[in-house]
């Protein structure tokens, strides 16, 4: 069995309006469990609970009931060595505006307790592109800049588990592809990362496992692969070597639609229909195949099917 980095056990999180006393529930009764050493992405719609469940890991929301396990330690009974154990990197972006980035990373790797002989701070500088910059202070900082800092705050004391909260927003594609390769080595060395990102195409090619939380809930939480194997629908377009006007009656039983001036488009389910059935069929209809593509379902398929239904 897979030892958890992070486990979750039925987590809830409510909201009292103290003048109308109207009770709003954040996260109802969230289990999941995030096994060491994967790169775990946690998607949702805005408002579905993301940054409550990001903020309570933190220790900077109360929970309302439930418990959390970092690598087995409870952050209820131990917390100060659970934490120890996380590197967390928030939306928002809050920096101390008077030091420069080195000092800062410094002053942030003093207060983890990590021995001046075992600090990182030139190092992650300069995986993180900021090497140049560790003499100036965040004020004179780019957006991008403070946010790839507050990375390296994270890191300075070499957590076990970095959770990152959107921490692309706002970073051009170059320093991005950077980062992620940095993230990426830290994951093949060991460090666990829970990603929480509207970007799906980052998801889906970073992550091993993705869990999609709506309305406070976890509809889905499974290994990529397996989650994106849930849509089985697919797309084939055959292109012919003449016009076509209307589909052919062999491929009427198909979902079927004609893709101008020399295409059509079938959506259907392998489980149910195979590609061979199809060809056959289009042969049947006299018509000259010349060229076809399949197009698979991908993770942002997935999602905007299971928020869907959810909704």
């Amino acid at each position: 069995m897979t030892e958890s980095a992070l486990r979750i056990e039925g987590l809830q999180k409510t909201y009292r309006n103290s003048r109308t006393g109207d009770v709003k529930t954040a996260l109802k009764g969230i289990d999941l469990d995030i096994p060491r050493g994967s790169f775990f992405g946690l998607l949702g719609p805005n408002g579905a609970g993301k940054s409550t469940l990001i903020n309570i890991i933190a220790d900077v929301t109360v929970k309302t009931a439930g418990k959390i396990f970092i690598n087995g330690l409870d952050m209820d009974t131990q917390k100060q060595a659970a934490k120890r154990q996380l590197g967390i990197v928030p939306q928002e972006v809050v920096l101390d505006p008077f030091f420069p980035v080195n000092e800062m990373l410094e002053y942030q790797a003093g207060y983890y307790g990590v021995p001046k002989a075992k600090r990182r701070t030139a190092e992650i500088l300069e995986k993180l592109a900021l090497s140049d910059k560790a003499h100036l202070n965040s004020r004179r900082l780019s957006g991008g800049m403070k946010r790839r800092v507050l990375i390296a705050k994270a890191l300075v004391h070499s957590p076990s588990v970095l959770i990152l909260d959107e921490p692309t927003a706002g970073v051009d594609v170059d320093l991005r592809i950077r980062l992620w390769n940095y993230v990426r080595e830290l994951n093949r060395q060991g460090t666990t990362v829970l990603l929480t990102t509207h970007y799906l195409e980052e998801a889906e090619t970073l992550c091993d496992h993705i869990a999609i939380i709506n309305h406070g809930e976890i509809i889905a939480s499974e290994e990529k692969s397996s989650l994106i194997g849930r849509l089985d629908e697919k797309l084939l377009t055959l292109r012919f070597s003449q016009p076509v006007t209307e589909v052919p009656a062999a491929l009427a039983k198909f979902d079927a639609s004609i893709v101008p001036p020399t295409g059509i488009q079938i959506r259907y389910h392998a489980r149910e229909v195979s590609v061979g059935a199809i060809l056959q069929a289009a042969t049947q209809s006299g018509l000259e195949i010349v060229d076809l593509s399949s197009q698979e379902p991908d993770l942002e398929d997935v999602f905007r099917h299971l928020t869907r239904d959810a909704a």
